[in-house]
């Protein structure tokens, strides 16, 4: 039986993916070898993953994940709630727009790490501080991507729904909602990738624990080969979140695939 080309597409950028690391995987590993540079400034790949094995070994990287984890979904869940509800609003409601819309406009381009002194004064250093620079990070970008996407649901859908005598309420609910949602879904997705970025940001102060955190302490004894390996596990976790949530996109919006 013949495969269709969206299963070869599929395994053909399965297989890039997994061509591509172990490409970078090669090359970092014969700059290793040949000493092109110092091992103080790109460990080997052995040396990064005895490092990850000793963080494993005495603690410190499961409590870390533990607790980087918890903060990133927190701030994450409290910023994608507010930030569709008050995006539903905006992109909706002329009055709510003229209110809100120019003041958050001009609150995106500030950077999450631009926010942790302001956080850590109104918030003080524990956890209120963190929640704070990533749910600040996460609200922007979902509130932006859902706001444009009620802005620009086609006429077409409203005139036809208001044709048929759909009430305001029902056409809300089942035309401009899912109409808005792939935009809804794009600013989630990207949030998700924010809510790492910012959680760094966020645990590089007042943090007693936390990848951020041991960032900060392998920075401080010049421990590149833990700055690699935090790194790369923060990458795979932001790289399966992005997976994760893109599946749900496309169960939940099923009516775009292709």
């Amino acid at each position: 039986m013949a495969q269709s080309p969206h299963f070869f597409w599929r395994v053909a950028r399965q297989s890039g993916a997994v061509v591509s690391i172990l490409f970078v995987l090669l090359v970092w590993t014969l700059f290793s070898a040949l000493n092109i540079m110092p091992q103080a400034i790109l460990p080997s790949p052995a040396s990064v993953w005895s490092a990850t094995v000793e963080m494993a070994e005495n603690g410190t990287l499961g409590r870390d994940l533990t607790v980087s984890l918890s903060r990133a979904t927190i701030g994450f869940s409290i910023g994608t709630s507010l930030g569709v509800l008050v995006g539903l609003l905006t992109g909706r409601m002329a009055l709510m727009q003229v209110l809100l819309a120019p003041a958050l406009t001009l609150l995106r381009p500030i950077p999450a790490i631009a926010l942790v002194p302001l956080a850590i004064v109104w918030f003080g250093i524990g956890e209120g501080s963190k929640y704070f620079v990533i749910s600040y990070t996460v609200f922007l970008t979902v509130w932006f991507n859902t706001h444009h996407g009620m802005q620009y649901v086609p006429d077409i859908y409203l005139r036809a729904s208001r044709s048929l005598g759909v009430s305001r309420a029902r056409e809300f609910l089942t035309v401009i909602i899912p109409a808005a949602a792939p935009y809804i879904l794009a600013g989630i997705r990207l949030g998700v990738a924010l809510a790492f970025l910012s959680l760094v940001a966020a645990e590089l102060s007042g943090a007693s624990s936390g990848i951020g955190y041991r960032l900060q302490e392998a920075r401080q004894y010049i421990r590149t080969d833990r700055m690699f390996s935090l790194l790369i596990i923060l990458g795979i976790l932001g790289a399966v979140a992005d997976v994760i949530v893109q599946r749900i996109g496309q169960r939940l919006v099923h009516w775009q695939q292709g």
